[in-house]
């Protein structure tokens, strides 16, 4: 088969794309006919080694998935050939990486895609999905009627974030770019507030002035001072991005508040977090929710530019799905 690779860590340069053996399925395993994958900035971090997690090589990249049931181990249920499907969990744990034109799959990883959902959408979206689910729900134990606060909402975390926090009845304070207020209001943000005004903090006070319940900065600054003086009472700041970041931590008004600051890792979500959250994720895509704003296609040999692309900040708010069958 067909597959984006590497030999060693390093830089996007390392990615090699040719053939290798076909993988073949144990006993709880699914092999999937691969339809799309894309890149995820975790992706970059496994690659280079920032991230440390077992690699055997070569080493398939890519989390994540949508294809079609190829062939099922003897141990499966619930999966049947031909069967749309998606995963969001490859390539890490020693895992194989889904960019390929066959990936095998953990019967526990794998769920069913809704029928009539678009493969290239879905597959842009299930990883910044699940990884908003996690960072809400699981960890930011979001309820009904609560005020959250995302930054950098525009983008595939942040826009995920939105929607999720709305389907589950919180207000929903949003900052973005100027010209993405209309883009986050439609996602069903009540505020909006450039990021860039200088009198940010006082308009966040003014349509929040108990404080936001829950706090999420996509972005990776991790301005904590900031974010723990507009935490509500027993509010949570839930961190999601900023591998390198070493924020100042207010440590007195936190515990005042009787604040919590809790980190996500979605490659640390048990199996069984992960199916929860696959299952609101296949609601909302059913119900024609959480489309990508902007979608790129590239065939599978694009892998080490697409890595190159995103390393060099050149896809925010968009997505580029890397398909086996544009490579001819």
């Amino acid at each position: 088969m067909r597959a984006a690779f590497i030999r060693r860590l390093g830089p996007p340069e390392a990615i090699e794309y040719g053939t290798l053996p076909d993988p073949r399925p144990g006993p709880t395993d699914v092999l999937v006919e691969v339809a799309a994958t894309t890149v995820n900035p975790v992706d970059t971090f496994v690659r280079s080694g920032l991230f440390r997690t077992p690699t055997p090589f070569p080493f398939v990249i890519g989390r994540d998935l949508v294809g079609t049931v190829a062939e099922l181990g003897p141990g499966v249920d619930g999966f049947a050939v031909g069967d749309a499907v998606w995963c969001n969990s490859l390539g890490h744990g020693g895992r194989q990486g889904a960019a390929a034109e066959r990936a095998v799959v953990a019967a526990d990883r794998l769920y069913h895609l809704p029928p009539g959902v678009d493969p290239d959408a879905a597959v842009a979206v299930v990883h910044p999905a699940v990884t908003a689910h996690l960072a809400l729900l699981t960890h930011g134990r979001l309820r009904a009627g609560e005020t959250v606060l995302v930054a950098g909402a525009a983008g595939n975390v942040g826009s995920a974030l939105v929607e999720l926090a709305v389907r589950a009845g919180a207000t929903v304070v949003a900052t973005a770019s100027a010209g993405d207020r209309a883009y986050c209001e439609e996602l069903g943000a009540r505020y909006v507030f450039d990021y860039r005004d200088p009198r940010l903090v006082e308009r966040i006070r003014a349509v929040a002035p108990r404080g936001v319940d829950v706090l999420l900065d996509t972005s990776g600054h991790n301005d904590l001072p900031v974010a723990v003086e507009l935490l509500a009472f027993r509010g949570r700041i839930v961190l999601l991005a900023g591998a390198r970041s070493r924020p100042e931590l207010p440590v007195g008004p936190l515990y005042m508040k009787d604040g919590s600051i809790v980190g996500v890792v979605i490659s640390h979500a048990t199996t069984a977090e992960l199916a929860e959250a696959a299952r609101s994720v296949g609601t909302l895509l059913a119900r024609g929710g959480l489309r990508p704003r902007e979608l790129e296609r590239e065939p599978l040999s694009a892998a080490a530019k697409t890595h190159t692309r995103l390393e060099r900040g050149e896809l925010h708010g968009r997505r580029v799905v890397l398909r086996p069958d544009l490579d001819g």
